[in-house]
Formats: structure tokens, C-alpha cells, sequence
């Protein structure tokens, strides 16, 4: 079974309690083809612009027809994502469906990947405004730059 490896554009705050085991779901307006055992590696935005780490998807929830279900959404994440109320509420204001996914085996590069090194090595490289699927060589080149394996657990 192949993995889908999905890099993920995450703003500083967000990605730091990530790759410290304290925000246990990231929360997404758009789905994704990420199933259980998938790979999601964490890009940090500006003004860091680094993949800093990566973590494992243990599960997604997919909340359809979101203005009737965004309490049961906010009750399902509301310990997990780290976010305040107000805000899940301002980020999901006009979004029609909210995407959970569920975080497990995270782990931090000791050497992280910069833009600028990213762009030397993978031609026409930029982050993702939200994400993006990377290829088989895109790993190996990022695996080569943070000179770690990327974790495919079995």
C-alpha cells in the first residue's frame, strides 16, 4: 500500500504545538486523498519558511453541511486543536465543510529543510498556500537536505 506524503503549510504558533505533542488535530476547509497511516509533513509559514517535521495521520473526520454540524465539530477538536472558540468560529465562518485530522507519531527534524535550500534542490519548489502531494523524489532530495529518514511505518 502506498502512502500519500502531503505537505502542509502551518503558521508558526500552530506548527510549534505540533511538533510538541500538545495540538493533537490540525483543522482544514478542504479535503484531502490522507487516510490513516499517511504521512503529513509540517511546513512552516513565514516568517520561519521551513519543513520542520512530520507526523503520521492517525485518522480524518469529515464534518459535511459544516453550519449545522459546527458544534458537534468544535465539541469533537476542542481539546485537541489548540485553538480559542472565537477563532475556530472566524476560520469556519463561510466554509461549507471542516476537515479534522488526527495527529500521531510526530516527529521533529533536528535539521530542518529552508525554502531557499528547497528551492535549490527541487526545481520550481514553492510552499503551499494550504497543500500540496509531494512525489517519491521530492522525499528523497528532503530526506538528503534534514539528512534523516522520512518515518513509513508499516
Amino acid at each position: 500500500m502506498c502512502k500519500n506524503f502531503l505537505l502542509i503549510s502551518i503558521k508558526p504558533e500552530y506548527a510549534q504545538k505540533i511538533l510538541d505533542g500538545e495540538k493533537t488535530v490540525e483543522l482544514r476547509k478542504t479535503r484531502t486523498r490522507l487516510k490513516p497511516g499517511d504521512i503529513v509533513l509540517v511546513y512552516v509559514s513565514s516568517p520561519q519558511q521551513v519543513i520542520a517535521g512530520f507526523f503520521e495521520v492517525e485518522n480524518i473526520e469529515i464534518f459535511e453541511n459544516l453550519p449545522k454540524q459546527k458544534n458537534n465539530f468544535w465539541d469533537k477538536i476542542k481539546n485537541k486543536a489548540h485553538i480559542k472558540e472565537k477563532d475556530f468560529n472566524d476560520y469556519y465562518k463561510r466554509a461549507s465543510i471542516g476537515v479534522a485530522i488526527f495527529i500521531t507519531k510526530v516527529h521533529k527534524f533536528d535539521n530542518t529543510a529552508k525554502l531557499i535550500k528547497l528551492k535549490q534542490k527541487i526545481k520550481n519548489f514553492t510552499p503551499p498556500q494550504s497543500y500540496r502531494y509531494l512525489k517519491p523524489k521530492e522525499i528523497e532530495i528532503l530526506e538528503s537536505i534534514v539528512k534523516e529518514k522520512i518515518l513509513v511505518t508499516q
